[in-house]
């Protein structure tokens, strides 16, 4: 039996999840069912796959920590972590992703690509359907899945399958684009048709061959993009000139479209792939069908989700709407607009709006820091460092710093000068003196920071050293 190495996907930015899905930390870094993050629990069932090897993850560069702890909160030890200096599509992570296979697992490894966003409720199911694929694939056949329907889906691409192959899957007839509602209800009533559920399994060196003969110019970039890949801490850094000069294109377009060895095996495992609220919609609700998550009180309402993450949210009199409530932003929508809300993202991002790409509270590998309260020349952050990990030696042109510990114990390097800040003590950072803060006791280290100056953005860093290799990078 082939070796199967699952890829995870996990370079998307789920636009239709504001404001909970943030380009800082999108949806697949969530908990938004069960106990385990998207990502958590995508990886978790991966490790399950008969025959896998560790696992590899594609992720951004800005997410890299994120990825890192939330695999290692899981167990999850021996991953490869691939980072891409910028989005490309699916196309050029599959190429990427059988070359790396094929050179440490040899030309007979196969790759299971899937994203790391999406839900499974039946995993036995979903490594059945995985382990005929790989019977299909050692038959020269690029596998997608086909998702058996459950409704009549007009945010989802369909697969049309052909004759039966003798290794249990069938011929991919032909793939369909975002149908009308009138197409979909028509398409979940013959069993001809699926959810194309962006599921891929295949022999990476068959892969390459059809990048060859079908996108030579995207297999060159990925190439040099993984030739000169660089080695960051625990992380694989592909080489941004020769990763950007890869056209963006999806795998669907590029590849599975034109090759003439498509197939394509069922798969009944209660498949979703969590692009909107409105899916939310279908978790477990009251009696009037109304879904509720956190500090929520609902009056007089029916079919309708809120989803409370920081306060009480009371909602009366309401129907069919979704409500969606963050420390910084409220989303108020019909359920039938759910996939609209990227519309509001993309007013955001013109508008050049911190809530389209950040939270209140920012994560970063050593801990976090959580915007308080602002004004002009000053702002007021809490600071979380975890035990034993430490900020870069760094300094500002435009602010000093005045930290005020409130819990544990901080060894700040003020200049020449180290010395232990213990509760209720403060020390003063002026402004352009190098600095330090690292935490080296066994508990949670929390401070208030009140930064001073004529500008406070997160821009204004001069990183000296760093333990995360960040001296270079921007996060």
């Amino acid at each position: 039996m082939p070796t199967l190495v699952p890829v995870l996907l996990a370079g998307g930015t789920g636009t239709r999840l504001w404001p909970l899905s943030r380009e800082g930390y999108p949806k697949q870094f969530h908990k938004l069912i069960g106990d385990h993050t998207l990502l958590q629990a995508t990886a978790l069932r991966a490790a399950k796959l008969d025959n896998a090897a560790p696992m590899v993850i594609i992720c951004a560069d800005r997410h890299r920590f994120l990825v890192a702890e939330q695999l290692r909160e899981v167990g999850i030890e021996n991953a490869v972590i691939i980072l891409e200096p910028e989005g490309r599509n699916t196309a050029p992570a599959a190429i990427v992703a059988a070359l790396f296979a094929s050179q440490q697992h040899g030309e007979d490894a196969q790759v299971f690509l899937m994203s790391a966003d999406h839900a499974v409720a039946d995993e036995a199911a979903f490594c059945s359907a995985a382990a005929t694929a790989t019977q299909v694939a050692a038959s020269g056949r690029i596998v997608t899945f086909g998702i058996k329907p459950t409704r009549a889906e007009t945010g989802y691409g369909y697969l049309k399958r052909g004759p039966a192959l003798n290794e249990g899957g069938f011929a991919l007839e032909a793939f369909i684009e975002k149908p009308c509602l009138e197409d979909a209800q028509r398409y979940i009533a013959d069993d001809a048709y699926a959810w194309n559920g962006g599921l891929f399994l295949f022999a990476a060196q068959h892969l390459l061959n059809e990048a060859q003969a079908l996108e030579p110019d995207m297999l060159s970039a990925c190439e040099s993009a993984l030739k000169d890949a660089n080695q960051d801490l625990d992380f694989l850094r592909l080489d941004a000139t020769a990763f950007a000069a890869a056209r963006s294109d999806s795998i669907d377009y590029a590849i599975m479209e034109k090759t003439r060895s498509a197939g394509l095996v069922p798969m009944d495992a209660g498949w979703d792939d969590i692009g909107s609220w409105s899916f939310l919609q279908k978790l477990p609700a009251d009696e009037h069908g109304n879904v509720k998550h956190g500090d929520v009180l609902i009056e007089d309402s029916r079919n309708t989700l809120v989803h409370a993450s920081s306060r009480l949210v009371a909602a009366v009199g309401m129907e069919n709407h979704l409500i969606v409530e963050t420390k910084d932003a409220v989303l108020v929508a019909p359920t039938d607009r759910a996939q609209d809300v990227r519309r509001i993202v993309k007013q955001l991002q013109l508008d050049k709006r911190a809530e389209a790409e950040l939270h209140p509270r920012v994560l970063r590998p050593w801990g976090s820091y959580e915007s308080i309260a602002e004004g002009e020349r000053f702002q007021v952050k809490r600071i979380v460092v975890k035990p034993g990990e430490k900020l870069s030696l760094q300094m500002h042109h435009h602010r000093a710093e005045h930290w005020i510990v409130v819990r544990g114990t901080a060894r700040v390097t003020c200049g020449d000068e180290e010395k232990l800040v213990t509760e209720n003590q403060s020390v003063y950072i002026p402004l352009g003196t190098k600095h330090r803060l690292d935490n080296p006791g066994q508990l949670p280290l929390e401070l208030i920071e009140v930064q001073s100056g004529a500008y406070l953005g997160e821009d204004d860093i001069v990183r000296f050293d760093d333990v995360y290799g960040r001296t270079k990078q921007p996060n």
